[in-house]
Parts: structure tokens; sequence; C-alpha cells
């Protein structure tokens, strides 16, 4: 039988199994606090289909490799192992979890983040993009643009030499759950992505030099008030609820009337 999926071989498909029982355990602890069904990625050789399966949940395991989806269904019969991509895959099941090849993390995480449905993910990615999506360190600019929906958590590092083959960086556990009560309407989702996007790039270092490059016509000093940010922080350095706060104070000042025409400002974004 040949070893290689049609993908491609173990470099190809990005695989680097899991060989660390203590993450095992404990990303297995974080589903179990969770309910509802669970979507497995990168099944991979069962390590963490295994145990998943031994919640009695609903659980769905996809891989690409079709040679590792024989062996697993094989394996576990009674749980649905199939083979999918997970670029094209359903992600609306409430709990997601998986090993995610480290080459395809940003792609995997963009597209949970548009997805609707699920509520909880923990995923094992590469360590300086959990670190970066929890804001370790300072947030960065896709986080947040997603953290009115979601929360994400920083749960452990997990050392390169706990993987085969071992991988040249380690692996971050990360958590991210879907806020109950959103902070920014999702209605309002692209006007204030926009606002984030516009903030991080533009010219400047301190909110409110950027901002009064961005926004001229609106009282930047009453907005950074009102949002409880420093004038001087950096875009990186605020707070989910104080880019929320920002949001409401830009979008609220934009569509006050100007005192001498009477006219509506322009909305930002």
């Amino acid at each position: 039988m040949n070893p290689r999926s049609s993908h491609g071989g173990r470099h190809e498909l990005g695989q680097n199994f899991l060989r660390h029982q203590p993450t095992v355990d404990l990303i297995v602890d974080l589903v179990a606090r969770t309910s509802g069904s669970i979507l497995e990625i990168g099944a991979g050789d069962g390590a963490l289909t295994v145990p998943l399966a031994g919640l009695g949940r609903d659980l769905l395991a996809i891989d690409v490799d079709e040679h590792q989806v024989r062996r697993l269904a094989r394996r576990l019969p009674h749980v649905a192992v199939q083979r999918r991509d997970v670029l094209s895959t359903d992600l609306s099941t409430p709990v997601i979890v998986g090993n995610i090849p480290f080459h395809l993390t940003t792609p995997v995480l963009r597209r949970l983040l548009a997805a609707r449905g699920w509520a909880s993910a923990i995923l094992l990615l590469q360590w300086e993009v959990a670190r970066k999506r929890a804001g370790v360190g300072g947030a960065t600019m896709m986080t947040a643009q997603h953290w009115p929906w979601f929360t994400f958590e920083l749960r452990a590092r997990v050392p390169a030499e706990r993987f085969w083959p071992v991988p040249s960086v380690d692996g971050g556990l990360l958590l991210v759950t879907r806020r109950d009560q959103p902070l920014v309407p999702t209605g309002e989702r692209g006007g204030y992505q926009e606002l984030v996007r516009a903030v991080f790039t533009g010219p400047g270092s301190g909110i409110a030099g950027i901002l009064r490059r961005l926004h001229p016509d609106l009282p930047t000093d009453e907005l950074l008030v009102a949002a409880a940010v420093d004038r001087q922080a950096l875009p990186r350095s605020l707070t989910a609820e104080q880019w929320s706060s920002l949001w409401v104070a830009v979008r609220s000042a934009a569509r006050r009337p100007t005192r001498r025409t009477g006219s509506r400002r322009r909305r930002p974004g």
C-alpha cells in the first residue's frame, strides 16, 4: 500500500502527531466542560479521537489522509471518521477541537472565526500564533477585530519534542469561546472591523494621533475619554472592552449632526 496520501506525505500534510499524555488529558478535560456534538479536525492517528470518543457524545473526526482515516475507522467503528478537508468542511458543530496542521493555522482560524453555530474551539496551534491570538504581549489586529464576539485564552505551551515528527517550533493550546452577549452587535461587525483595521494600519503611534488623522472632523479627546482609553495608548494595548467602547463612541459621534449645518456626519468604516 502506498504510504503517501494523495495530498502528499507528512511534510505536505503538515502532520505532527501529538505524543504527550498530559496535553491530551488537558484537551479532553476542556472538551468535557462543554456540551453538544464534537468535530475533531486533523484526527491523524487518533491520539485525541480515542479519548474524545470516551466522552459518549456525537463525534465526527476528519482528516485529509485517506490512510489515517481508514485505519482510525477500523479502530473506532462506533465513531464517524471521514476523509475531509477542513477548509471546505461545515464548522457549525458546537465544539471544535483539533491538532491543527501548523501550515494551515491562519486559514483555519480565519474560517472558524467567520463561521456560525459553534460555541467552543480547543485548538493546538503554533506557539507564536496561539500566543498572539490570546493577546499575550499585546493584541494583534486579527484578535482585536474578533474580540467583541469571542474570547481567546492561552492554556498551555507544548514543546516541539512532544510531537512526532518533531516540528521546528513549539505548540500552543488555545481556547476560543463565543461570547453569550457580544460587546458589539453582529450587524455592526463590518464597521467595527474596518475601524480596527484603519487604526492598526494608520500612520502614527499613539491612538490619539492615529484617530485624529483618520477622522479629523470628530472630537478625538472626547472619544477617548468616553472609551476610557489613554491618548498615548498603542492599538495593541487596548482591551476588548476598550475597542468596543471606542467603536460606540466613534459611531455615535459620526452620527451627530454638525452645529453649523445640521447635516449628518459621515459614518466611520
